[in-house]
């Protein structure tokens, strides 16, 4: 998901639990459906099959595991109940590649996911190639019934496979870091430029505002019920944090000083021998940073990323402020007074990852896309500088544990005083 990842076409409907209030036109379902399927081999292409098969560590998974897991959600979801003239392509992949619904049948162990040398490269591209033969069939021959019937859960795959072009950057970069000659992902990458314009502070006074989803446009389930929050006083910065602020909190003794911290995140900094950020390195006595690019030099000016939450907790403790709240966030994004809200780094908060009141999960199998992971995670706001274009919006929910930090996250500070 890079900068110059291709537009997303839109599609005609709501959300996985609603029916569109007119039959969507086959000929968008189908172009959507190529647009986001040709993103992902774009991004894949620049993988050799040695890339594709390796999985640097259990939370990251193979690129040639994306391609078959985005490729078995529309097998499973959309061909295998709606399209009764559909084949399988292979009767193990739904096993190999199923991720985490228990709903759908029993599947391969996450971490193992890089011992799966076999289907090979050249196996999963016939895959690709054989479930897209047939969505874009059955797309084109439905009747108008039907399409209204299927086109959200077509939708929802394809929102999911962009996440998943996002973890495959996210994914082999990490990989990457950990070989000793740094490759480049993409020789000519480089790192957004911020926009670092008007005052530091954005002010939001005291007030009661709606938050969440509202209207048709695509949402996950997630982001709704819309519900009203008292947000207020508080002051958000305008900018992201960048790596000379992070150098001044490193050089401070930040990683050292215990009292900065929260007990588990000391503990994993300690356990982990956090000196710096993720894919940062000490090369000749200067710090470099591990990027889609290659190792560069850290830019003072960048906004600092691959920070987990307990990072970014102590950072804003060390500067005595704080992290924003989501609703906060989403309050100063929605009228737009956040600098690189989108497209660089997302943005942590100090919300749990909790239902909104009112929250109900999608019946069967997709209700287990997003409720069940509602517990001991963190939101994150805003999208990264790996995010595929129309993938973003000012509700949109993202979630990672607090120890996390391969993903490009960041964050702005908040002031209460």
């Amino acid at each position: 998901m890079t900068s110059s990842a291709s537009a997303t076409a839109p599609l005609p409907i709501t959300d996985a639990r609603q029916t569109s209030r007119s039959a969507p036109q086959s000929g968008s379902l189908i172009e959507a459906f190529l647009t986001v399927r040709g993103e992902t081999e774009r991004r894949a292409a620049l993988l050799s099959p040695e890339d594709q098969v390796i999985q640097s560590m259990p939370d990251a998974s193979p690129a040639k595991w994306h391609r078959a897991h985005t490729t078995w959600f529309f097998e499973q979801f959309v061909l295998g109940q709606h399209c009764r003239a559909y084949t399988p392509f292979h009767a193990d992949y739904a096993f190999l590649f199923n991720s985490y619904y228990v709903s759908a049948g029993p599947r391969h162990t996450r971490g193992e996911r890089g011992l799966i040398t076999r289907p090979g490269v050249a196996d999963i591209a016939a895959y690709r190639r054989h479930v897209d033969a047939a969505m874009v069939d059955f797309l084109g021959s439905a009747d108008a019934a039907t399409l209204a019937d299927i086109a959200p859960l077509v939708e929802v795959g394809l929102n999911h496979e962009q996440q998943h072009q996002e973890l495959m950057l996210t994914d082999i970069l990490h990989a990457f870091a950990q070989n000793p000659i740094a490759p480049a992902y993409d020789p000519s990458w480089t790192f957004p430029t911020p926009t670092g314009a008007g005052e530091e502070w954005v002010s939001l006074p005291e007030g009661i505002h709606t938050v969440g989803h509202a209207g048709d446009g695509y949402h996950f389930d997630n982001e709704r019920p819309v519900h009203r929050a008292l947000v207020g006083p508080v002051k958000l910065a305008r900018n992201l944090v960048t790596n000379a602020d992070w150098v001044a909190f490193m050089a401070d003794g930040g990683y050292a000083t215990a009292t900065l911290w929260l007990m588990d995140g000391f503990a994993a900094a300690s356990r982990e021998g956090w000196q710096a950020p993720g894919h940062w390195y000490k090369v000749e006595g200067e710090w470099r940073i591990m990027t889609l690019g290659g190792l560069k030099p850290v830019d003072p000016n960048a906004p600092v990323c691959h920070v987990s939450y307990y990072e970014a907790d102590a950072f804003a403790r060390w500067s005595g402020r704080h992290l924003p709240t989501e609703m906060e966030w989403e309050v100063a994004a929605r009228g737009h007074q956040l600098n690189d809200a989108f497209g660089i780094v997302w943005q942590w908060t100090r919300s749990a990852y909790s239902p909104y009141p009112g929250y109900r999960a999608i019946e069967g199998a997709l209700g287990e896309y997003n409720g069940k992971f509602m517990v001991n995670q963190l939101v994150l706001r805003g999208s990264s500088l790996a995010t595929p274009a129309g993938h973003s919006r000012v509700t949109y929910r993202n979630f990672f544990y607090p120890h996390h930090r391969w993903q490009f996250t960041g964050l702005r500070l908040a002031d209460y005083a």
